[in-house]
Protein backbone atom coordinates (compact mmCIF):
# COMPACT_ATOMS: atom_id res chain seq x y z
CA UNK A 1 0.00 0.00 0.00
CA UNK A 2 2.88 2.36 0.76
CA UNK A 3 4.28 1.83 -2.72
CA UNK A 4 0.86 2.42 -4.23
CA UNK A 5 0.45 5.74 -2.40
CA UNK A 6 3.92 6.83 -3.45
CA UNK A 7 3.12 6.05 -7.08
CA UNK A 8 -0.09 8.07 -6.97
CA UNK A 9 1.73 10.99 -5.39
CA UNK A 10 4.31 10.85 -8.20
CA UNK A 11 1.58 10.70 -10.86
CA UNK A 12 -0.10 13.79 -9.44
CA UNK A 13 3.13 15.73 -8.90
CA UNK A 14 4.64 15.12 -12.34
CA UNK A 15 1.37 15.70 -14.22
CA UNK A 16 0.78 18.99 -12.40
CA UNK A 17 4.41 19.99 -12.95
CA UNK A 18 3.83 19.55 -16.68
CA UNK A 19 0.90 21.98 -16.60
CA UNK A 20 2.52 24.38 -14.14
CA UNK A 21 5.50 24.84 -16.46
CA UNK A 22 3.30 25.33 -19.54
CA UNK A 23 0.39 27.37 -18.17
CA UNK A 24 0.72 30.31 -20.58
CA UNK A 25 1.46 27.99 -23.51
CA UNK A 26 -1.61 25.89 -22.61
CA UNK A 27 -3.85 28.97 -22.53
CA UNK A 28 -2.58 30.20 -25.89
CA UNK A 29 -2.97 26.76 -27.42
CA UNK A 30 -6.50 26.01 -26.18
CA UNK A 31 -8.25 29.36 -25.75
CA UNK A 32 -9.83 29.20 -29.22
CA UNK A 33 -10.81 25.52 -29.17
CA UNK A 34 -14.47 25.14 -30.07
CA UNK A 35 -16.23 23.02 -27.42
CA UNK A 36 -19.63 24.65 -27.88
CA UNK A 37 -21.07 21.23 -28.77
CA UNK A 38 -19.97 19.84 -25.41
CA UNK A 39 -21.29 22.78 -23.40
CA UNK A 40 -24.64 22.70 -25.17
CA UNK A 41 -24.92 18.95 -24.63
CA UNK A 42 -24.45 19.24 -20.88
CA UNK A 43 -26.90 22.11 -20.55
CA UNK A 44 -29.55 20.40 -22.68
CA UNK A 45 -29.80 17.47 -20.28
CA UNK A 46 -30.05 19.43 -17.02
CA UNK A 47 -33.60 19.38 -15.65
CA UNK A 48 -33.29 22.15 -13.06
CA UNK A 49 -34.43 25.72 -13.59
CA UNK A 50 -31.62 28.04 -14.70
CA UNK A 51 -29.27 29.49 -13.73
CA UNK A 52 -27.48 26.17 -13.29
CA UNK A 53 -24.82 25.50 -10.67
CA UNK A 54 -21.99 23.91 -12.65
CA UNK A 55 -18.63 22.50 -11.58
CA UNK A 56 -16.00 22.82 -14.30
CA UNK A 57 -13.80 19.88 -13.26
CA UNK A 58 -10.28 20.54 -14.48
CA UNK A 59 -11.13 24.04 -15.64
CA UNK A 60 -7.59 24.88 -16.80
CA UNK A 61 -7.12 28.61 -17.50
CA UNK A 62 -10.85 29.32 -17.56
CA UNK A 63 -12.07 29.20 -21.16
CA UNK A 64 -15.20 27.20 -20.40
CA UNK A 65 -15.91 29.02 -17.14
CA UNK A 66 -16.11 32.16 -19.25
CA UNK A 67 -18.57 30.46 -21.60
CA UNK A 68 -20.85 29.25 -18.79
CA UNK A 69 -20.78 32.65 -17.17
CA UNK A 70 -21.62 34.36 -20.48
CA UNK A 71 -24.70 32.11 -20.62
CA UNK A 72 -25.68 33.49 -17.18
CA UNK A 73 -25.11 30.26 -15.26
CA UNK A 74 -23.20 29.99 -11.97
CA UNK A 75 -20.00 28.02 -12.60
CA UNK A 76 -17.25 27.12 -10.15
CA UNK A 77 -13.91 25.85 -11.39
CA UNK A 78 -11.76 23.07 -9.94
CA UNK A 79 -8.11 22.90 -10.97
CA UNK A 80 -5.03 21.16 -9.61
CA UNK A 81 -2.42 23.48 -11.12
CA UNK A 82 -2.00 26.73 -9.15
CA UNK A 83 -0.87 28.79 -12.18
CA UNK A 84 -3.83 27.59 -14.24
CA UNK A 85 -6.23 28.20 -11.35
CA UNK A 86 -4.95 31.77 -11.01
CA UNK A 87 -5.41 32.35 -14.73
CA UNK A 88 -8.93 30.92 -14.55
CA UNK A 89 -9.88 33.34 -11.78
CA UNK A 90 -8.47 36.26 -13.75
CA UNK A 91 -10.08 35.33 -17.06
CA UNK A 92 -13.51 34.27 -15.76
CA UNK A 93 -13.93 36.17 -12.48
CA UNK A 94 -15.34 32.92 -11.10
CA UNK A 95 -14.57 31.06 -7.91
CA UNK A 96 -11.92 28.38 -8.56
CA UNK A 97 -11.00 25.63 -6.12
CA UNK A 98 -7.44 24.29 -6.14
CA UNK A 99 -7.80 20.55 -5.53
CA UNK A 100 -5.93 17.38 -6.42
CA UNK A 101 -8.21 15.12 -8.50
CA UNK A 102 -7.18 12.22 -6.24
CA UNK A 103 -7.96 14.10 -3.00
CA UNK A 104 -11.25 15.86 -3.70
CA UNK A 105 -13.18 17.85 -1.10
CA UNK A 106 -16.57 18.43 -2.70
CA UNK A 107 -19.81 19.57 -1.05
CA UNK A 108 -22.60 17.00 -1.32
CA UNK A 109 -25.56 17.64 -3.61
CA UNK A 110 -24.29 21.04 -4.73
CA UNK A 111 -24.26 20.97 -8.54
CA UNK A 112 -26.83 20.64 -11.32
CA UNK A 113 -24.06 19.61 -13.71
CA UNK A 114 -20.39 18.70 -13.76
CA UNK A 115 -18.36 19.49 -16.88
CA UNK A 116 -15.29 17.23 -17.07
CA UNK A 117 -13.84 18.23 -20.43
CA UNK A 118 -10.40 16.68 -21.05
CA UNK A 119 -9.73 16.07 -17.35
CA UNK A 120 -10.86 12.67 -16.04
CA UNK A 121 -8.42 10.80 -18.28
CA UNK A 122 -5.70 11.91 -15.87
CA UNK A 123 -7.24 9.73 -13.13
CA UNK A 124 -5.56 6.29 -12.94
CA UNK A 125 -7.97 3.40 -13.55
CA UNK A 126 -7.53 2.07 -10.01
CA UNK A 127 -8.72 5.38 -8.55
CA UNK A 128 -11.46 6.12 -11.08
CA UNK A 129 -14.32 4.28 -9.28
CA UNK A 130 -13.77 6.36 -6.13
CA UNK A 131 -13.42 9.64 -7.99
CA UNK A 132 -16.60 8.99 -9.97
CA UNK A 133 -18.53 8.22 -6.79
CA UNK A 134 -17.27 11.49 -5.29
CA UNK A 135 -18.42 13.42 -8.35
CA UNK A 136 -21.77 11.66 -8.22
CA UNK A 137 -22.19 12.64 -4.56
CA UNK A 138 -21.55 16.29 -5.45
CA UNK A 139 -24.46 16.30 -7.91
CA UNK A 140 -28.03 17.10 -7.03
CA UNK A 141 -30.62 14.35 -7.61
CA UNK A 142 -30.91 13.81 -11.39
CA UNK A 143 -27.75 15.90 -11.87
CA UNK A 144 -25.72 15.47 -15.05
CA UNK A 145 -22.05 14.60 -15.63
CA UNK A 146 -20.44 15.43 -18.97
CA UNK A 147 -17.09 13.83 -19.83
CA UNK A 148 -14.78 14.11 -22.83
CA UNK A 149 -11.57 12.09 -22.94
CA UNK A 150 -9.04 11.01 -25.54
CA UNK A 151 -10.13 7.50 -26.43
CA UNK A 152 -7.92 4.45 -26.65
CA UNK A 153 -7.74 0.70 -26.08
CA UNK A 154 -7.76 0.79 -22.27
CA UNK A 155 -4.06 1.50 -21.93
CA UNK A 156 -2.63 3.90 -19.36
CA UNK A 157 0.70 5.44 -18.55
CA UNK A 158 2.94 8.41 -19.25
CA UNK A 159 2.47 10.40 -22.45
CA UNK A 160 4.69 13.44 -23.07
CA UNK A 161 5.09 14.20 -19.37
CA UNK A 162 1.49 13.60 -18.34
CA UNK A 163 -0.19 10.50 -16.93
CA UNK A 164 -3.31 9.36 -18.77
CA UNK A 165 -5.78 6.48 -19.01
CA UNK A 166 -7.30 5.96 -22.47
CA UNK A 167 -10.62 4.11 -22.41
CA UNK A 168 -12.79 2.68 -25.14
CA UNK A 169 -16.56 3.18 -24.90
CA UNK A 170 -17.27 -0.21 -23.33
CA UNK A 171 -14.72 0.25 -20.56
CA UNK A 172 -15.81 3.83 -19.86
CA UNK A 173 -19.46 2.80 -19.80
CA UNK A 174 -18.75 0.05 -17.26
CA UNK A 175 -16.98 2.45 -14.89
CA UNK A 176 -19.77 5.04 -15.07
CA UNK A 177 -22.66 2.61 -14.73
CA UNK A 178 -21.07 0.87 -11.75
CA UNK A 179 -20.49 4.25 -10.08
CA UNK A 180 -24.22 5.01 -10.27
CA UNK A 181 -24.72 6.87 -13.54
CA UNK A 182 -27.18 6.28 -16.39
CA UNK A 183 -25.98 7.00 -19.94
CA UNK A 184 -27.84 9.72 -21.81
CA UNK A 185 -25.77 9.92 -24.99
CA UNK A 186 -22.26 9.67 -26.37
CA UNK A 187 -20.48 10.89 -29.49
CA UNK A 188 -17.01 11.30 -30.96
CA UNK A 189 -15.20 14.55 -31.72
CA UNK A 190 -14.32 16.60 -33.68
CA UNK A 191 -17.71 16.46 -35.44
CA UNK A 192 -18.05 15.77 -39.14
CA UNK A 193 -14.92 13.62 -39.53
CA UNK A 194 -14.45 9.86 -40.07
CA UNK A 195 -14.26 7.88 -36.82
CA UNK A 196 -10.53 7.24 -37.19
CA UNK A 197 -10.01 11.02 -37.17
CA UNK A 198 -12.11 11.58 -34.02
CA UNK A 199 -9.78 11.02 -31.05
CA UNK A 200 -12.21 12.28 -28.39
CA UNK A 201 -15.02 10.29 -26.76
CA UNK A 202 -17.71 12.52 -25.25
CA UNK A 203 -20.43 11.10 -23.03
CA UNK A 204 -23.26 12.39 -20.86
CA UNK A 205 -24.60 10.71 -17.71
CA UNK A 206 -27.39 11.27 -15.24
CA UNK A 207 -27.00 10.52 -11.55
CA UNK A 208 -29.09 7.45 -10.86
CA UNK A 209 -30.47 6.18 -7.59
CA UNK A 210 -27.86 3.53 -6.81
CA UNK A 211 -24.08 3.73 -6.58
CA UNK A 212 -22.14 0.48 -6.89
CA UNK A 213 -18.55 -0.65 -6.60
CA UNK A 214 -15.92 -1.76 -9.09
Amino acid sequence: MTQLLEDLTLITAKTLEHYNERAVEFWEGTRDHDVKQNIETLLRHIRSAPPFHILDFGCGPGRDLMAFRALEHEPIGLEGSPPLAAMARKHSRCEVWEQDFLALRLPPGRFDGIFANASLFHVPRQELPRVLRELRAALKPDGVLFTSNPRGNNEEGWNRGRYGAYHDLESWRAFLETAGFMELEHYYRPPGLPLEQQPWLASVWRKSGVSGQI
